[in-house]
């Protein structure tokens, strides 16, 4: 949920009358005259995101000062008498031949095909950020080796495929080459840019911390022989020491910090990444327009193709050709912006075949710029070379995905309310009534006592542990919102205490901030303190949250943070968590909310349990602690549409879990926008139904018994594929692969998948073709890979890859392909959870193909705690298809865990007609199986191997 709330000027989310407002909301009488304006805005019925609230380059003021810096020669000098080489980096001091300030350059080769570039200045007047808590480790380092040095520059080896690191002095440069290529340039175009650390001259006021102020000034000036001094040029800008946007000024007591640097790709025409945005998934050009932003923030209904900041920031850059894929990572938390330009950008398919015709030699190029606030520049270059590889790096520096409880892959129900725990039994029980599994029901904020989180509203939720025991009992669970905006009120224990241990974030005055959220006045928990964050999880304790019980989990919610009456519906950027203000770290915050909730729910279990936890605000890191949502999205095609990029950006940067609210959160949806939506959240990994409170109950079984039979298809189909989603996200947890990948991550080298966005492959065997267009009788698919054969996963036909196949639809169809040369374990028993289903039977799906042998996995454990990893109690085995035999064989021979699953069916498609099909297992046993085989369609199926799911076997075909 989100709402608008930025001084006089203000928009909300609700569309809604006084007699609909929430119980518990907002107070006239107490709130004042703002809140007056508020229910103003509420009236007014406003659907769409008001732009006005949120700032473009222009109206930031770092942004604007950065972007007017054109390419050109770089002021910045590396002064290569200062260059020391260690066993784990290189270190040079930078000088700006402007203003004579130095900085220091730290170069570092990683494991892994990486390179760390740290730019610094070299004594500022006090610290400047750098980012904890988001890497996993130090990330180990190789040796930088020197080969040459002059007096333009040294070139050291990067080991490996002749890369070699090239340091130009003058202008500074950097090259990093594999043998004769460029992979990547930085400060090519002259774009570095760092704003030093200074005393406010015009007023003489020192921003503090300025002990080594006569030490750092002596180390801005110019050593002796050099030049005389050039003059510093300290004029003052509009921003710099204070900016107004609006109602709200920011002080600025440091004044102004912002870094920039450029990096030049050529070669490259597609980059990809740094969600979240509401855009297509190949990012685009921004000459003549806004850089993309990357701010967290509370967005209102946001608009989809706009490069506009959303709730989350992940500063992870991918490039691909057909050639290599890289990725830059720019470990910043400060409001960043990216500009992107191109020299193929804009150019007509007239001007491009004019090039070809011409024989034009000119190289693809793409240029990216990072801007940020604050802090340092640290950016990590992942040189591949393959999309896997780049994959692997990312996840080597910032984990990997939680590895979920098999039920949160399973459906999820939710609105913005159910009413009470009649309103929970009636929806449980409509669930059942019209035979649709489901495993979790959602309780958003008016569950609780007055918006105050960890409590239940005592008229409407009055037993909340015979609620969820009841829940219980048909092996289903709970999830119930906690957001980090505390009530004020002396008589609610979490405030009185996160008051009392000094945990709230602080106004730049040192009292506790405070703003509007939807408790009324909040304050925030500084969950940047690892002393805040342990006390937070104290109370997911059974015994502090009265009323949770094992099958309860969490979702974080407003945790950008939104607050309603701040600056662009956030906080403050002069308000301090510690030494820091919320500027230099704002984009960690949601991060650091969503890892003290998982922490709670661990603990709560003794470390038994794993947690499933939803966040809606996340940076760099945050896949280790949970799934994301793609906020408050409305009940239109384009939502739905865009919900397939935003997915696949984020799994691009780590971030697998990833669902968008099915239906669209506000306004109503058609029958048939509803149903479309169903069948594309069916495949994606987070599946979840939301709405609005103030939008018609849409259950799944309210739209007429056609509508019904089609969502619980759609739903279904989700369940039977569950083993395999476990599997991927066993994949994602341990290597870092996205379960949702573009095509171009599996064909790397077809320049027809580089722009696609409106399919998609999970893991590498199924590709998914939605239907998102109203009133559609057809979609094109492109099927990949030249010999490659797909077969339709509900026909079972065969059609070859390397084609783009018109396929009619009704609104029954969902299109969806399974890989030739590839093995799927299905459950066709479906039941009302995902647990009822834990020890039934499996179907393996055997797809033939001419090009390679078929191959699968089946991976199994306790669906729900750590034990596979810290017993390794798990099952994974290895399906192979070869020399007309089918065998299972154990992936992991140090593991230990028995299932009651067995093998029931095995269907073999594009297969020919045996004599006889024979199971072998290793006591020696053989027996013949009864099989059908439809020549028609070459599908081959055998009936009751009967095999237990953990054990080795073999079927012969003869």
């Amino acid at each position: 949920m989100c709402a608008v709330f930025d001084g006089t000027s203000l928009t909300v989310t609700m569309q809604t009358s006084l007699t609909h407002t929430p119980q518990n909301a907002f107070s006239p009488l107490k709130m004042g005259p703002l809140l007056v304006l508020w229910l103003a805005g509420c009236l007014s019925g406003t659907w769409a995101v008001d732009r006005g609230n949120f700032k473009t380059c222009d109206q930031s003021a770092f942004c604007k000062r950065q972007r007017a810096l054109k390419p050109g020669q770089s002021p910045y000098r590396a002064l290569l008498e200062t260059l020391e080489l260690t066993n784990t980096k290189l270190t040079l001091q930078l000088i700006n031949d402007n203003n004579k300030v130095r900085l220091l350059l730290e170069l570092y080769r990683l494991q892994g095909n990486m390179t760390r570039v740290k730019i610094n200045e070299l004594k500022p007047l006090k610290p400047r950020f750098e980012v904890p808590d988001v890497l996993i480790n130090d990330p180990p380092t190789e040796p930088l080796s020197l080969l040459s040095r002059d007096e333009n520059g040294v070139v050291l080896s990067l080991g490996a495929d002749s890369q070699r690191l090239i340091v130009s002095a003058n202008p500074f440069r950097l090259d990093i080459m594999e043998g004769r290529e460029v992979l990547l340039s930085l400060n090519s175009r002259g774009l570095l840019a760092f704003e030093h650390l200074r005393i406010r001259k015009d007023t003489k006021v020192d921003p503090g911390g300025t002990e080594n102020k006569e030490e750092t000034e002596a180390a801005n000036e110019p050593a002796e022989g050099e030049e005389e001094k050039a003059k510093e040029d300290e004029k003052v800008e509009d921003g710099m020491w204070e900016e107004t946007f609006k109602s709200h000024t920011d002080s600025k007591p440091n004044g102004p910090s912002s870094i920039s640097l450029d990096f030049s790709l050529p070669g490259v025409e597609n980059v990809y990444g740094i969600p979240e945005h509401a855009d297509s998934l190949k990012l685009k050009a921004t000459d003549g327009g806004d850089p993309y932003r990357l701010f967290n923030l509370d967005v209102f209904q946001y608009e989809v193709f706009n490069p506009m900041a959303l709730y989350g920031a992940i500063p992870v850059m991918l490039s691909h050709s057909a050639q290599r894929t890289m990725g830059i990572f720019w470990l910043n938390a400060a409001e960043t912006w990216v500009d992107i330009s191109s020299n193929t950008a804009g150019k007509t398919v007239f001007g491009q075949m004019l090039d070809y015709v011409q024989g034009s030699s000119e190289t693809p190029q793409t240029d990216v710029r990072w801007i940020s606030e604050s802090g340092i520049i640290d950016v990590f270059i992942m040189l591949g070379p393959t999309p896997t590889d780049v994959f692997s790096q990312y996840a080597s520096l910032t984990g990997t995905q939680a590895f979920p409880p098999l039920s949160a892959l399973a459906y999820h129900q939710c609105r913005w309310n159910y009413n009470d725990q009649e309103d929970v039994a009636a929806v449980d029980q409509g669930f059942d009534d019209h035979d649709i599994p489901y495993d979790f029901i959602w309780l958003d904020i008016e569950h609780t006592d007055g918006k105050r989180y960890f409590t239940w509203d005592p008229h409407k939720f009055p037993q909340p542990k015979d609620m969820l025991q009841g829940l219980l009992d048909k092996r289903r669970k709970m999830v119930t919102i906690v957001d980090p905006h505390i009530k004020v009120d002396s008589s609610y224990k979490i405030h009185n205490e996160i008051r009392s241990k000094g945990f709230y974030v602080k106004s730049k005055d040192g009292g506790d901030y405070e703003g509007w959220c939807w408790p009324g006045n909040s304050g925030y928990p500084d969950f940047t303190n690892p002393e805040m964050r342990a006390w937070w999880a104290s109370m997911f304790a059974y015994d502090q949250y009265e009323g949770s019980m094992e099958n309860m989990y969490t979702w974080n919610d407003m945790n950008e943070p939104s607050v309603f009456n701040g600056p662009e519906v956030t906080m403050h950027k002069d308000a301090l968590h510690g030494n820091w203000e919320n500027r230099d770290l704002h984009n960690l915050y949601g991060l650091y909310v969503q890892r003290a909730t998982a922490e709670g729910l661990i603990e709560r279990s003794g470390g038994v349990e794993r947690p499933f936890v939803l966040t809606r605000a996340f940076f760099a890191g945050s896949q280790r602690y949970g799934a994301v949502w793609t906020g408050d999205n409305a009940a239109e095609w384009e939502h739905l549409k865009i919900s397939i990029p935003m997915c696949l950006s984020l799994g691009l940067v780590g971030v697998s879990f990833c669902g968008a609210d099915v239906g669209g959160f506000f306004k109503s949806p058609s029958t048939e926008l509803l149903v479309r939506w169903y069948q594309t959240g069916a495949y994606q990994p987070f599946f979840r139904a939301h709405a609005h409170l103030d939008t018609p109950r849409r259950e799944p079984w309210l739209f007429g018994p056609e509508n019904t039979a089609l969502i619980r298809e759609a739903v279904r189909q989700r369940y039977a594929l569950l083993p395999y989603w476990y599997q991927l996200f066993y994949h994602a947890h341990h290597s870092g692969q996205p379960v949702m990948r573009p095509l171009w991550v599996e064909y790397p080298q077809d320049t027809a998948t580089f722009s696609m966005d409106d399919q998609f492959l999970l893991g590498r065997d199924l590709l998914v073709h939605p239907v998102t267009e109203e009133g559609a009788r057809g979609v094109t698919a492109y099927l990949p890979g030249k010999g490659e054969v797909w077969f339709d996963v509900h026909t079972f036909q065969k059609h070859n890859g390397a084609q783009n196949l018109y396929i009619p639809v009704t609104i029954n169809s969902i299109p969806v392909f399974q890989r030739g040369g590839s093995i799927i374990p299905r459950k066709a028993r479906v039941r009302r959870s995902s647990s009822c289903m834990e020890h039934d039977p499996y179907t393996l799906f055997v797809a033939l193909s001419p090009k390679r042998f078929a191959q699968g996995e089946l991976y199994i454990d306790d669906g729900h705690t750590f034990n596979f990893d810290k017993q390794k109690q798990f099952i994974h085995r290895r399906f192979s298809f070869a020399n007309n035999a089918l065998s299972s064989r154990n992936l992991a021979p140090g593991s230990q865990f028995t299932t009651f699953s067995w093998v029931e069916k095995i269907v073999i498609l594009g297969a020919s007609k045996p004599s006889k099909a024979t199971l072998k297992t290793p006591d020696g046993k053989e027996s013949q199986l009864e099989f059908e085989f439809d020549a028609s369609m070459s599908v081959l199926i055998l009936r009751k191997p009967g095999v237990n799911a953990g054990l080795d076997w073999t079927v012969v075909l003869q």
